[in-house]
């Protein structure tokens, strides 16, 4: 098992600009990566497999719900607390990221923020422990990019709901206790419902073949005449806009993880250019390996700022969806490229498992398209400054 030695670059020395709460949060989320996750995540993305085991240290390091309130299990944190864990868990691996974003942002989040007090104290603290764990419903297999396409739906039956339809690409959903649910009522407005492991026609195939995010549990959540219950509806808000919220702190989470990323491929290729000898010297030493290293840190750099002040932002409730769309689409643009140009330099030694990279670069092709391909963001980049709307 080869020791993890990564050293995280701050070229601007961006440490000064956190507080010393950030810092003491990065910093155990960092060793526990060390730990928990480098030790296993090669093999467990080899076999396919998402490492269990890892979950009550996720809840231990505060990755589930963080920004949640301490009421209700939550570890009452600010959202660059948020992106530091995210960065630091996607330094390890994408797919155990996706599993935190999506018990964060994607259920604790539409719970917390659109759920009722009832619903809040029965769920919250089990998922902030990772007793529970969840998955979101919103993409359908005819409907990714047009959300707002779903034909999931549920019918009013007096004493419950009766939802039917499927989702897909869901993470978690093989093994979650609890599914966040988007679908139409009768009338086609779009609402969430918490749906629990256990309720009749409700199941969750697993999703196999995957080329990317491996060590990430993927399937659909398939829903014949499900009964509901009443009391599962998410009453504080309804229409698309609900779950694109939920989006918008999901995103937010990737654009802060991407960095994580990159930053591993980055420091990755620039230890093995200072010990590979080639022509007599180490291949840091030649222009062409100089001028890819320089570049990396450079959009390392830039990404760092660019998250940052979405956080400061964030913090404010001030940060709007399309800023989060820029970060998430320039920090993932950003992660790839990087991890491309450090399989290079690592020659053919950087497609085998004993490195980190080509996992990275399989991991980013899928985090480059989910929750807003890379296409759509610029759209939306392109609505918010021109005020002319290029999805129709």
């Amino acid at each position: 098992m080869k020791p993890d030695l990564f050293e995280a670059p701050d070229y601007y020395n961006l440490d000064d600009l956190l507080t010393e709460e950030h810092k003491l949060i990065r910093d155990t989320a960092r060793a526990w990566v060390k730990r928990d996750v480098s030790p296993i995540i090669e093999d467990a993305a080899q076999k396919a497999e998402f490492p269990k085991s890892i979950i009550p240290g996720l809840a231990e390091i505060g990755a589930f719900g963080p920004y949640i309130p301490e009421e209700y299990g939550g570890a009452g944190l600010d959202q660059i607390s948020y992106g530091l864990i995210m960065q630091e868990i996607e330094r390890g691996d994408s797919g155990v990221r996706s599993t935190a974003s999506v018990q964060s942002s994607l259920v604790m989040y539409p719970i917390w923020k659109y759920g009722s007090e009832e619903q809040r104290k029965k769920f919250l603290p089990k998922l902030a422990s990772g007793e529970f764990m969840g998955s979101f419903g919103l993409t359908e297999p005819d409907h990714g990019s047009n959300p707002g396409g779903m034909v999931t739906n549920f019918k009013d039956k007096g004493d419950h709901y009766l939802l039917n339809g499927a989702k897909l690409w869901i993470s978690n959903s093989p093994f979650c206790d609890v599914a966040v649910v988007w679908a139409k009522n009768e009338e086609g407005r779009i609402h969430g419902l918490i749906v629990e492991r256990g309720m009749e026609g409700f199941s969750t195939p697993e999703t196999h073949n995957k080329w990317s995010l491996r060590a990430s549990a993927t399937g659909e959540l398939i829903f014949q005449d499900v009964k509901v219950p009443k009391e599962n509806l998410l009453p504080n808000k309804s229409g698309l806009g609900a779950p694109l919220g939920c989006l918008d702190s999901a995103r937010f989470g990737i654009a802060w993880g991407a960095i994580g990323a990159a930053m591993d491929c980055y420091d990755t290729a620039l230890r093995y250019a200072k010990e590979r000898i080639q022509f007599g010297k180490p291949i840091a030493a030649f222009q062409l390996q100089q001028k890819k290293l320089a570049e990396m840190i450079t959009e390392i750099t830039k990404a760092q700022l660019l998250a940052l002040r979405l956080g400061q932002l964030k913090n404010e409730d001030r940060a709007t969806s399309a800023q989060i769309s820029m970060a998430k689409r320039n920090n993932v643009d950003m992660a790839i490229k990087i991890a491309r140009e450090a399989r290079q330099i690592l020659g053919g030694m950087g497609i085998t498992g004993e490195y980190s990279i080509m996992r990275h670069m399989m991991n980013l092709e899928s985090v480059i398209t989910y929750e807003g391909t890379h296409d759509i963001h610029l759209l939306i980049t392109g609505l918010d400054i021109t005020g002319e709307n290029a999805f129709k």
